[in-house]
Parts: C-alpha cells; structure tokens; sequence
C-alpha cells in the first residue's frame, strides 16, 4: 500500500521530478490496442468482464498483492510436527486471494462457460490481464483451464473432476474434491533422464483393475503440486500411458505422492513448482494404454495458449510502467517521452506490443473453430506465437527496465520481478527448438495449417510493398517443401513475422502497420529498439500507447 504523504522535503534536499504512483488505473481501459483487438475478436461480452477485472487488478490493493506473493514465496511443509508425511506447499495469505480473485472472474473456466464468439479470447485476455498484477497464479489457472479438453474427453474416468472444475470456486484446503467448492489441476510429465523427450520416461504404472493403476517413479517438474490431482505419464504395459493422479486417494487416505523439494526458480516465484516421486500413487488411466501423448497433447496445446497471455501480460505492464515513467520525469529541460531519441524507444516497443496483441487474440479465437482449417491455424499460430512472442519478451522487458534509469534496477519497482518473469514462457510448455521444430512437423503432416496461414497473409496483399515481398520470399520457400531442421528456427520467426505484419495491414491504424513492417521486414532492420533508419510517424504510435 502506497505510504501516506511521505515526506519529500528532507534535510539535505527536496525530493521533485518524479511521477505520480502507477496504482488505480484500470490497465484493461488505458490498454487501447488491447481492447480494440477484444471487440473485434470476441464482442461486447468480453470487453466488459475485461473492464470490470481491469479495475480490480490495477487497484492498489492487488498490485501490493502480487508483490507480497512474490516477496513470500511458498515453503514445503514435508511433515506435521509429529513426524507425519504432509507433502504440501504453504502459501503467502496473498496468494490466497489472488487465486480466488481469478477464478471468481473465471479466468480458469471462462472458454467452457460462456456460449459467446470469442471464447478462448476470454482467456487469453483475462489472463493477460491478471498478469499484470501478478503471474505466478496464472500457472495453475492455465493449467486448470487447459485440462478441460482431456477431461471433458474421457468422462466416465473424469467426469467429477469435470463438474468441480467448470464454474468451480476457489477452494484451498486439502480434502477429497467431492467436499470442494472447486478444484485446479496441474502436469507432472518431465523426468531427469528425458526432459522434453517424454518418450524417455521411466516411471512404470502397474495395473490394479478397474482402470486404476499404482504409480512408481519421479517427475522432474511437477508444476502447481497443492493441485487437486495431476495429468501425469507413465509406463504401462502397453506402453506409455496418460494418468489422472488425485492428491487424495478414492479411498480418503493422502495418495503416494512425495515433494521432493520445491524448485528455487529465477522468477514466478509466488507459484510453487516442485519435484515429486510417486511411492506406488494410485491412478486412474484416461484414454488407452500406449496412447499418454496423444491424449495429454491436447493440454499440452492449451497451456501454450496461456503462454502466450502471460507474455502478453508481462510486456503491457513493463511497457505501461516505461510509458508512465518517462512521462512524469524530465531531463535536460524536456519530459522524457518528449525527447526524440527516448520517443523513438516507446514508439518501437509499442510497436512490439501492438503486433504481440493482433497475433494472441486472432489465435485464441481460432481455439474456437470447429472447421478443419481453422483447427489447423490455431495448432500452427500457438506454436508461432509461443515461440516468438515469448523469445522476444526479455529483451523487450530489459528495453522498459532502461527507460526508467538505474531506479528500474531496484527491487521496490515492478521492472525487477517483471525481468524475472520474462524468460519463463519461452522455456515452459515446450522450448524454443522444441516449438520449432513442431512447426515443421505440423506444416509436413497438415496442409490445411499452411492453407489457412497463407489465407491469413493474403487478406492483407496489395497494401504493403515490403510485406507482399517478404510473404512471397517464404511461401516459396515452404512451397518447395525443402525445409530441414536447421533451418526450423528461421521458418518459425520469418511466419511469425509476415503473419504480425498481416494482420496488423488489415487490423492496427497505418502508422503502427507501416512502421512494423518496415522496420521488422524491411532492409532497414535494426537489433536494438528505437533505431529506425527511417522515422515514422512516432507522434500517432505512441499516443496509443498514452492515457487519454
């Protein structure tokens, strides 16, 4: 909570020229591309959710939230004081209500609530939004709302988890789900010897009958343990198989389930992410023996989705909390935003943002097409945006972190933990070559997913010279089917890009489309922010980016 008129008058000199505290702004209202990208990819229903979780998450009193959440990261509890297996993580009062703050707006049940366009828009935007204040939490509400699709396909195995999840509340305490207001999930897949290779997994699931297996083996990354149970994998006799592991047995008792230790992680440190072992858990099987990866795919697809959000998140508010300082602080007889050089930095990390924007939310709401094509655009434009969007994100939060000086370096800003933060979503839910050479995969196995990104390209021909140009170089390229594994990054950032630079042609005001796709596909590129060869109409680029 900001402090009541602090002194600024001190004994040796009087504290001026700095701006006035961030808090109490609504971020969705003062978030202009944001919400134009809102109304067009979902509605009316969607803009005013935003606006009401807006007004909360920028209050003074959740921001201070996030910040003691991260301040007092979870500790493990592995025992009770009579010597007692507890496995649990305890968790800061203000992680508390943050998480039940989310899910009273329903960012973990949003896409399988509401019968409205736009669906998955809604989670995407409310997580992004949230992230805002805070984006440990978002872990388990991604994966929450990602299990769904498994769940909801396997229900005679799911089925009660399914009703305790959708329009579920927040229910901390450890207890079976049928006494819970509403229940998270999480995702124990990697092992130590196999990593993204989850094939390699050792952890052997022998059957009991009945669909239920006992479990035995480690994870080494169970994120979100004080979930209510897990999507897990396992080797069965069949081979490896997808699991539901509860926390608590269909007996009542504690399942088998061992916190190793809790990760001592970079960031996202509000949000506990721990390793586990299974002594003999029970489980029960979804799906078929053998087939673990086809089914956990599916929420594999949707955490990624959430990935991106968190990056949307992460970059608005560094950008927002940039905008805000240079705008209240004056050097050398001019306010900041008013010097060229410092004008031209917001003005290219706007532009960054802007593209981000146009790229998350036509995605998400593909996540809502029931044709193939559109199926297929949303599996390829998640891989896209996850690998690009959130490779670009740290250097993007550094570039804001600069724009307030060394006070941007100090712990008692956000920029700090925002850093922090950065990398995480390029490494999560699958890493860069990981994603990349997905892509490949995904272009080779399904045409309609080229098919309907070229569409996307070429809804947006004919008005920009270097666009055209940049999108007929790549579609050659793919057309030619020539394309190897070396080369998988540069065909994942150059798709990134020409479909950026579309959709902000056919979406974003002339200003911000030019600019972008000058200075992103043109000749005249540049590594750093603010370097453009070529001045363009700064003045329109970063009034968006201004309050009113």
């Amino acid at each position: 909570m900001p402090a009541y008129a602090p002194t600024d008058v001190l004994e040796t000199h009087e504290v001026t020229n700095q701006p006035p505290p961030f808090a109490g702004q609504n971020l969705y209202l003062i978030d202009q591309p944001l919400r134009e990208a809102v109304r067009r990819e979902a509605g009316p229903w969607l803009d005013e959710r935003m606006a009401a979780l807006g007004a909360v998450v920028g209050s003074e009193h959740v921001l201070e939230l996030g910040e003691l959440a991260n301040r007092h990261p979870p500790e493990l509890v592995a025992f009770d004081r009579y010597g007692r297996r507890l496995d649990e993580a305890r968790f800061h009062p203000a992680y508390h209500e943050l998480m039940a703050l989310a899910m009273d707006h329903g960012v973990h049940d949003v896409a399988w609530t509401v019968d409205e366009p736009g669906a998955h828009v809604g989670h995407l935007g409310l997580l992004a939004l949230f992230t805002q204040a805070e984006a440990g939490t978002m872990c388990p509400i991604n994966m929450t709302y990602a299990a769904v699709p498994v769940l909801a396909a396997h229900r005679d195995a799911a089925g009660p988890w399914l009703e305790r999840l959708i329009g579920g509340r927040y229910d901390a305490p450890l207890r079976p789900i049928t006494q819970k207001r509403g229940i998270t999930l999480g995702m124990a897949m990697t092992e130590k010897q196999g990593g993204s290779d989850v094939r390699a997994n050792a952890t052997r699931a022998e059957p009991l009958g009945e669909g239920l297996y006992r479990l035995t083996g480690h994870k080494w990354f169970c994120s979100a343990p004080m979930s209510d149970g897990f999507l897990t994998l396992a080797q069965a006799p069949g081979g490896l198989s997808c699991f539901l592991v509860p926390r608590i047995a269909e007996g009542g008792e504690r399942n088998a389930i061992r916190l190793m230790r809790l990760k001592d992680k970079l960031g996202n440190r509000s949000n506990a992410s721990s390793e586990i072992e299974y002594h003999g858990a029970t489980a029960r099987l979804l799906g078929e023996e053998g087939r673990g990866v086809k089914v956990i795919i599916d929420m594999v697809h949707h955490t990624r989705l959430g990935t991106m959000a968190a990056t949307l998140g992460v970059m608005r508010m560094a950008l927002a909390q940039a905008a805000h300082h240079v705008s209240g602080r004056r050097a050398f007889q001019k306010t900041l935003i008013d010097q060229p050089a410092m004008r031209a930095v917001i003005a290219d990390l706007a532009l960054e943002y802007e593209a981000a924007v146009v790229l998350a939310t036509r995605t998400a709401r593909a996540f809502g097409d029931l044709d193939p094509q559109g199926r297929a655009f949303a599996r390829l434009a998640v891989a896209l945006g996850k690998y690009w969007l959130t490779k670009r994100c740290p250097g993007f939060v550094f570039e804001c972190m600069e724009c307030h000086g060394g006070v941007g370096y100090v712990e008692e800003t956000p920029m700090p933990r925002l850093f922090r933060e950065s990398p995480l979503n390029a490494i999560w839910e699958g890493s860069g070559n990981v994603i990349a050479l997905d892509i490949l995969r995904t272009l080779a196995r399904e045409p309609e997913a080229l098919a309907a990104w070229r569409a996307e390209v070429e809804a947006a021909r004919g008005v920009s010279r270097i666009l055209d140009a940049a999108a007929d170089q790549l579609t050659s390229i793919l057309d030619r089917g020539a394309v190897g594994e070396g080369e998988a990054r540069w065909v994942a950032e150059r798709m990134a890009l020409v479909l950026q630079g579309a959709l902000l042609v056919r979406h974003a005001p002339a200003a911000v489309a030019e600019a972008f796709v000058g200075s992103r596909l043109g000749e005249d590129r540049s590594a750093f922010y603010g370097a453009f060869a070529r001045a363009p109409d700064i003045a329109a680029i970063v009034a968006r980016q201004l309050p009113a």
